[in-house]
């Protein structure tokens, strides 16, 4: 049975897990397993009305005053503008009067030209472009499957975003190559005329997450991670060098992902991103075949609530399973998380990321508390400075002065 309909958000893959680069840290690329009997990774027009008709009625049942869709993969541009041609259409079809609808879209630049920055400026997408830094960073892990480096043609699909005014952010992971290096990294991503930043840190397992079942929480972070990701000091390093940099100039004219959620938290207790939030499950995603999961970093068989085509999205998505995941989160916290005076602005962080064992040997930690207590030390009163600003109707930026 479903539950009271609340606010929702899906990550769409019409793609699956098909891409034509080959990141090394990329943790979806393997998801192909899912599925080893197809060929062409693309949702059929079957599965793809029946998300965008129920999306648009759920959303509605939700209360929510628009109607969202994110898109990605793999990388959803191998698709063709038609096809997204199509995705639009569908949408009018079933859009009620008066309703509106937007669209995310995340790539990795390397297929954008004039025809897709006209169609994503008429029809307003917002587009997340993957880029980790200048040339040199951005080419140790961003290779195509012929380990060639890709930063030239991400860069030529930035210029077609800005010539033709779409709007659109940077997705920057930080990983073992750019982890010491946050103030050339955020320099580097002003410059190119980035208003608008999100950081995902690297955090893998080096034993593999397998595909039969979701990752279990047994491990020391010491020896349990790739060789890419990033050291949980090291990023903590890379936000306080960020902030510090952002803080003297930037405060309301570049936008940090992290940052602006740090606010919301210190100001109203209210995360707008599901890390941070107390608790989680509002956050799913959707592959190519219609399998609607959990969260995008727990496409594993047991997560897996169904498929739109055969079981209605709004019976999948209220469930008392599917909260029991979201409420997970804040239902096993380590005693040291529990006890954390800075837990408000973390809330234990991604449950993915929860293979450290705490300070008194408790396993379940998250692998960045280092990294969040770092940075919230540092740049805690500084937030609380804008935050006591925001409160006054003043300016944040004033808090520079």
């Amino acid at each position: 049975m479903a539950g009271q309909p609340t606010p929702f958000n899906i990550m769409t893959k019409p793609i699956g897990p098909r891409c034509n680069i080959d990141c090394t840290y990329c943790y979806y690329l393997e998801k192909e397993k899912l599925f080893p009997s197809e060929k062409k990774f693309r949702m059929s027009d079957e599965v793809l009305e029946s998300y965008i008709r129920q999306t648009i009625e759920t959303s509605l049942e939700a209360g929510m005053p628009e109607v969202h869709f994110a898109w990605q993969g793999g990388e959803p541009t191998m698709l063709g503008v038609d096809y997204f041609r199509k995705i639009v259409a569908l949408q009018q079809k079933y859009l009620p009067d008066g309703v509106t609808c937007s669209n995310a879209f995340q790539t990795n630049g390397m297929l954008l030209d004039d025809t897709w920055g006209s169609f994503l400026k008429d029809n307003r997408f917002l587009v997340g472009l993957s880029i980790d830094g200048p040339k040199k960073i951005h080419d140790r892990y961003r290779i195509d499957r012929a380990g060639r480096p890709t930063f030239d043609a991400v860069m030529r699909g930035l210029d077609v975003l800005q010539r033709h005014g779409v709007e659109h952010n940077a997705l920057t992971t930080v990983h073992r190559a750019n982890g010491g290096k946050g103030r050339e990294i955020y320099k580097f991503l002003k410059g190119a005329g980035f208003d608008y930043i999100q950081f995902i840190p690297i955090a893998e397992r080096s034993a593999g997450d397998g595909l039969a079942s979701a990752p279990q929480v047994d491990m020391d972070p010491g020896n349990a991670v790739t060789e890419w990701s990033v050291a949980p000091r090291a990023y903590g390093k890379f936000l306080c060098d960020v902030f510090d940099t952002w803080f003297k100039a930037d405060i309301g004219k570049v936008f940090v992902q992290y940052f602006d959620t740090q606010v919301g938290l210190w100001l109203n207790g209210q995360s707008s991103l599901c890390v941070y939030a107390e608790t989680c499950g509002n956050g799913l995603a959707l592959e190519h075949d219609g399998s609607l999961y959990s969260c995008d970093h727990y496409v594993y068989p047991e997560y897996r609530l169904g498929k739109i085509t055969e079981t209605p999205l709004r019976e999948m998505l209220w469930t008392e399973r599917q909260q029991q995941f979201g409420r997970d989160k804040k239902e096993t916290l380590t005693k040291q998380c529990q006890s954390c005076s800075f837990r408000f602005a973390c809330n234990g962080g991604c449950p993915k990321q929860r293979f450290a064992t705490s300070k008194d040997g408790e396993a379940g930690h998250n692998y960045f508390c280092e990294s969040y207590t770092m940075f919230l030390r540092h740049a805690g009163p500084r937030i609380k400075t804008m935050v006591d600003l925001i409160a006054r109707g003043r300016p944040a930026s004033e808090a520079a002065r």
